[in-house]
């Protein structure tokens, strides 16, 4: 079992940044894929950036393409999402994900899922 916690969310004005954090725990995930997505009330889990923690292989949705950034940080078993130039429709909950053999864009392909921290981006 691997379990793992959001931290980072908040309020911040459109072309404003966030720092989000997952952290996982409960077995070392060197070997696993972690994702983020997002969600809004009414509508489906949208997928965000995923990171393969083995060779650092990376995705992006098109939508935050050149404004996000995925990456592992220093502390093991953390897994960062930068975002800059925050706009309104970033407004969602966001959640981590960790599966150890998928590596895309599909929610529900992922076994593992934290419990989301909210961001909102006012204009």
């Amino acid at each position: 079992q691997v379990q793992l916690v959001e931290s980072g969310g908040g309020l911040v004005q459109a072309g404003g940044s966030l720092r989000l954090s997952c952290a996982a725990s409960g077995r070392t995930v060197s070997t696993y894929s972690i994702g983020w997505f997002r969600q809004v009330p009414g509508k489906e889990r949208e997928f965000v950036a995923v990171l393969r923690w083995s060779g650092g292989s990376t995705l992006y949705a098109d939508s935050v393409k050149g404004r996000f950034t995925i990456s592992r940080g220093n502390a093991k078993n953390t897994v960062y999402l930068q975002m800059n130039n925050l706009k309104p429709e970033d407004t969602a909950v966001y959640y981590c994900a960790a599966d150890r053999v998928y590596y895309g864009t599909g929610a529900s392909e992922y076994d593992f899922w934290g419990q989301g921290t909210q961001v909102t981006v006012s204009s």
